[in-house]
């Protein structure tokens, strides 16, 4: 059987909305969509939070999308807004040579969202390690702990925009070599 072809942009595209692969979401999860942007080729496509596991397992299972490699996961802190994080994940396949990056909001009073390594294993260390700088909760983990930082560290969360710039405790004693 001969392998389907990869989504490509059309040219002149303005956003994201329009996008091949925006549209397929779209089909399988009208529910989940908020909106999407095209930024220089990449496509941003906004969810709702409740809706992540069903996308990801969309992403990955329709072969037609095929999304076998989480690339990287990282969030971003808004602290103005009302849901003040926005955790940021990109998917790639291998075989389609394509493409997506997924954005879900997330509120600060309730800073947990599912944990896709059920989906993908390979993202794992990269919950744990947003876990362990911006403080975002990954529900049904298998071992979310610390993975930068000493699992005793309470001083907060290094990379929230409120975290002091020259930290806290026992840095502002430490002595430097000169």
């Amino acid at each position: 059987m001969k392998p389907p072809k990869p989504f490509r942009v059309p040219r002149g595209m303005e956003d994201g909305k329009d996008h091949p692969l925006t549209l397929k979401l779209r089909e399988g999860h009208a529910e989940a969509y908020i909106g999407a942007t095209l930024f220089r080729g990449d496509l941003s496509v906004h969810i709702r939070r409740d809706a992540l596991l069903a996308v990801c397992r969309f992403l990955r299972d329709d072969p037609t999308l095929d999304f076998d490699y989480p690339i990287h996961m990282t969030s971003v802190d808004f602290p103005k807004d009302r849901e003040r994080f926005e955790m940021v994940y990109e998917f790639f396949s291998i075989r389609l040579k394509h493409q997506i990056r997924l954005k879900v909001r997330v509120p600060e009073d309730n800073c947990e969202i599912e944990s896709i390594t059920g989906i993908w294993v390979g993202a794992n260390y990269l919950e744990r390690e947003v876990y362990d700088m911006m403080g975002i909760r990954f529900l049904n983990h298998p071992e979310l702990k610390r993975i930068l930082l000493p699992d005793e560290y309470d001083e907060g969360f290094p990379l929230r925009k409120n975290f002091p710039i020259q930290g806290r405790g026992w840095r502002d004693t430490f002595e430097f070599p000169r």
